[in-house]
This record gives structure tokens, C-alpha cells and sequence, in this order.
């Protein structure tokens, strides 16, 4: 998966925004960034057949980290 279409899947699947989405972003600067999203990127990584647990995402900072997940 490119930058382009992580950053693509975390606007549309998982954050649902039209907010523009850098990967340095901090997460905690993301007002969408919350619970349900925390779950719908687990989901969204699971269909992509990765195996992302809540344990690997509760480290990330920033956007990247999660992208990094998904590499």
C-alpha cells in the first residue's frame, strides 16, 4: 500500500473526514481520531489481511506509526 492510498483509506474507511491527513499528524491533534475509529482501522486492516491488534496501535504517535503497521 503507497502513502497516497493509506492516506486515502484513513480519510474515506476509518476517520471518515475530508480533513486534510499527513503522516506526521499526531493522532491526538485528530478530533476524529477517537474509539470508533480506533476499531473501523482495525477492521480496515483486516480486510487489507493484515492481523493489526489493539496492542500494536495503542504505541502510535502519529499517523506514520500507523502506516507503518500496514507496510
Amino acid at each position: 500500500m503507497t502513502e497516497k492510498e493509506f492516506i486515502a483509506m484513513m480519510q474515506d474507511e476509518v476517520l471518515d473526514t475530508d480533513s486534510p491527513i499527513f503522516l506526521d499528524m499526531s493522532l491526538r491533534d485528530i478530533e476524529e481520531w477517537d474509539s470508533l475509529s480506533f476499531v473501523s482501522f482495525i477492521a480496515a486492516t483486516r480486510a487489507m489481511g493484515k492481523n493489526i491488534t489493539r496492542d500494536m496501535i495503542f504505541p502510535a504517535k502519529t499517523v506514520g506509526d500507523l502506516f507503518d503497521l500496514v507496510k
